[in-house]
């Protein structure tokens, strides 16, 4: 029987890309939404890390699953890292969608010298059956754009630039995409912890 990983989260892309990410390894990967739970985390922390853990405490302590969590967010040159950690409650609209983001991020940077280099960052964090953590993160390089191109991925994706790729996240194959992106680089950098914690070959 496949020993369980539950995924803290309840955003169908982010698990999406996560599975694929994994896929390699042997283990049952769930969702908050295959369970039926509603956990709301309250983001407080002041790093990617600190909010990577509440999510991945949180749901730990519900569930006593094994459980991975991420947080992650763009940081623009020209905006001192904004929006950082806020990157999902950017937009002062209420309800907002990444849509709403995207354009409030584009007022921000129109009339500002180009290019608008900006980094994505994703911190990783590994809850085991015993309640200890660990730790991984990832970094992705690229540059924001005018216009949003693509129609794949999520969040800035249609914006976010990658010029040796010569096309946005939204625009390169979902394959690509979980090997460079910050989000893949963390998560397989938590891999050996994995394949540890779950007595893995």
């Amino acid at each position: 029987m496949k020993k369980t990983l539950l995924v803290a989260s309840s955003n169908p892309g982010k698990i999406i890309e996560i599975k694929a990410i994994l896929s390699s390894l042997d283990i049952n990967i769930i969702s908050s939404i295959d369970l039926g739970l509603d956990i709301h985390v309250n983001e407080t922390g002041a790093t990617y890390a600190e909010n990577a853990l509440l999510k991945a405490l949180a749901y730990h302590q519900q569930t006593d699953l094994i459980t991975l969590a991420d947080d992650s967010g763009l940081e623009v040159d020209l905006l001192d890292g904004a929006p950082g950690i806020f990157s999902a409650r950017f937009s002062p609209k209420e309800k907002a969608s990444d849509a709403d983001r995207r354009q409030f991020l584009l007022e921000k940077l129109y009339g500002r010298p180009s290019p608008w280099k900006a980094y994505f960052h994703c911190a990783a964090i590994l809850i085991d059956q015993a309640g200890s953590h660990f730790e991984s993160s990832g970094q992705c390089d690229g540059v924001i754009i005018p216009e949003e191109h693509g129609s794949g991925g999520f969040g800035y994706d249609p914006i976010f630039y990658l010029p040796e790729h010569n096309a946005t996240m939204a625009e390169i194959p979902a394959g690509l995409k979980n090997q460079i992106s910050h989000r893949a680089k963390a998560i397989r950098a938590i891999v050996p912890t994995l394949k540890q914690v779950f007595l893995l070959n």
